[in-house]
This record gives C-alpha cells, sequence and structure tokens, in this order.
C-alpha cells in the first residue's frame, strides 16, 4: 500500500492515480475511471474530479493508495 501525502486540502482522482504511478496519462486516468475500475473507500467511483481528503483509500488494478495529510 502506498501513500499520497496532501500538499493542499484536496487532492483530485484523476490526480491521485497519476501521482500514485498507476496512470500513465490524465487521459488514461479519464478511462479506467470513467470505466468503473476505481474505488473510493469501497466505492466504485466515476468522476474523475472526486475530491479526496485525508484518509480516503483508493483502490484500483489490485493497487491501495491512502492520502495522508
Amino acid at each position: 500500500m502506498s501513500k499520497i501525502v496532501l500538499r493542499d486540502e484536496y487532492i483530485k482522482l484523476g490526480q491521485a492515480l497519476k501521482a500514485a504511478h498507476l496512470v500513465d496519462s490524465g487521459v488514461e486516468a479519464k478511462i479506467v475511471i470513467q470505466g468503473g475500475q476505481v474505488m473510493v473507500n469501497g466505492q466504485v467511483e466515476t468522476q474523475r474530479g472526486k475530491k479526496l481528503y485525508d484518509k480516503d483509500v483508493v483502490t484500483y488494478n489490485g493497487e491501495t493508495v491512502t492520502i495522508v495529510k
């Protein structure tokens, strides 16, 4: 499990996937998110602009990333 440390109040889901190196580009992030392949806190999330805050957990392709402040 990896972690993303917040520099601001939140990070958007697409940015988080790129920051964690789970996708190579914003376009790829958009495709996998809209395709229902990404989960946030155990729920499928299809909004690329979903704001993630401290303690949110993102799961994609068998990888888990925790957002920390």
